[in-house]
């Protein structure tokens, strides 16, 4: 993780690696044993990987045997959409209908296009309304249109980013009741707001370790114990037999630890982060041409406050400057001495708009290569904060409103 004498913001991308994550790899690696093998060593191998199975499983709601140990997010993102799909068309070839967003992650979104192309999926766009969540009226209407040629449908927890909490629980309960399997992406939600997977009513859940304080590498899919997946990666056949490949102990134990901790940490973190958030936010809004992206933390029907992470991330700020570039704004943080971001670190180096902003309506081209995201974490401070705050009016250009605008 960079030094102190630079503010990172960047945790949506990933986050400094949690101190008993770091102690639980290094007791798990020492064991030196393939946890497939029948010897005594890899019986005690086997041992701590279903441990940490175990404890993946009680901080997430759900049972051992949903958990199926992935490298990481996108892996399983790619064996929840490829795998539901194969599954059910399988049984009806009919069924080729995919229902998502067009804010979802790429590897949701290039996930859908590769069956497009390759295995005659058909992409079903269900719009997001201008702070990015989903309508659930027009999520049932194009559930309803046509549910016998439905596949499934996939609904990230939460946007990467602008930071909206998708209503998950509603749209499961909806595709349901039309038979259709739903897929959460839940890379950014797991350690940031509450996710309970068996509550949720999602057929699948994907989670990455390094975005809780685990090393980069490691992930899951929860998936429930009625739901149909075709394995990606054949072979052993380890996980489930969904996913094939010798299993790190180590790794499954390093994010055990840390999910454990990230869970346990996070009412009193996401109301802590949610305040420094917000600071962010009010100096935003008191800058002329910046612009804050997606939902805040209020009552949409009274403007009430509302829990840090019921709309939106409790880290998350993305700002909308028009005139500038994503490439200036982030440049000009940089030599201020933050880290930030113009979007998804997946995509980063590829001077393209943001696929998220330009799914908001009446969103332009232009808009969506003017942003930036900030996004708060674990190591963030009060002092951090400050320093921000008083780098951006400079950074972002805008003089200060002399009156705050609602």
């Amino acid at each position: 993780m960079p030094t102190r004498d630079r503010v990172y913001l960047d945790h949506a991308a990933t986050t400094a690696v949690r101190p008993v994550a770091l102690a639980a790899l290094a007791e798990a690696a020492a064991l030196g044993a393939n946890p497939a093998s029948l010897h005594a060593s890899g019986r005690r191998a086997k041992l701590a990987l279903e441990q940490a199975r175990e404890r993946v499983a009680a901080a997430l709601g759900a049972h051992p045997s949903e958990v199926v140990l992935t490298s990481g997010g996108t892996e399983a993102d790619n064996l929840a959409v490829q795998g539901l799909y194969r599954a059910r068309r399988a049984g009806d070839p009919g069924r080729t209908r995919i229902m998502l967003t067009g804010v979802e992650h790429h590897a949701v979104l290039d996930a859908v296009a590769w069956l497009a192309e390759h295995e005659d999926a058909e992409p079903v766009l269900v719009p997001v309304d201008a702070e990015g969540v989903v309508d659930p009226a027009a999520w049932e209407a194009a559930l309803a249109e046509a549910p016998e040629r439905t596949a499934l449908a996939t609904l990230m927890w939460a946007n990467n980013e602008v930071g909206a909490v998708q209503p998950v629980t509603e749209a499961a309960r909806l595709a349901a009741a039309h038979d259709v399997p739903l897929h959460t992406d839940a890379v950014q939600a797991v350690g940031a707001v509450e996710v309970d997977f068996a509550a949720s009513g999602a057929a699948t859940l994907a989670l990455s370790g390094h975005k809780v304080g685990a090393p980069v590498g490691v992930g899951a899919l929860l998936v429930r114990r009625d739901a149909t997946l075709e394995p990606v990666v054949h072979g052993g056949g380890q996980e489930r037999r969904l996913r094939s490949g010798t299993v790190s102990v180590a790794l499954a134990a390093a994010l055990a630890a840390a999910l454990e901790e990230a869970v346990a940490e996070r009412e009193a973190e996401a109301a802590r982060l949610g305040a420094l958030r917000d600071e962010v936010i009010a100096a935003v809004d008191a800058l002329d041409g910046v612009h804050l992206t997606g939902p805040r933390d209020v009552d949409p029907a009274t403007g009430e406050p509302l829990p840090s992470g019921t709309r939106r991330l409790p880290g998350n700020v993305h700002v909308t400057v028009p005139g500038r570039t994503a490439d200036a704004l982030l440049f000009g943080f940089d030599m201020a001495g933050f880290d930030t971001s113009s979007g998804s670190a997946c995509t980063a180096g590829v001077a393209e708009p943001s696929h998220v902003v330009l799914a908001l309506p009446g969103r332009t081209e232009a808009d969506a290569r003017a942003t930036q995201r900030l996004a708060l974490g674990r190591t963030t401070t009060d002092v951090d904060v400050a320093r921000l705050l008083a780098a951006l009016p400079q950074v972002l250009g805008g003089p200060m409103r002399k009156e705050r605008t609602a």
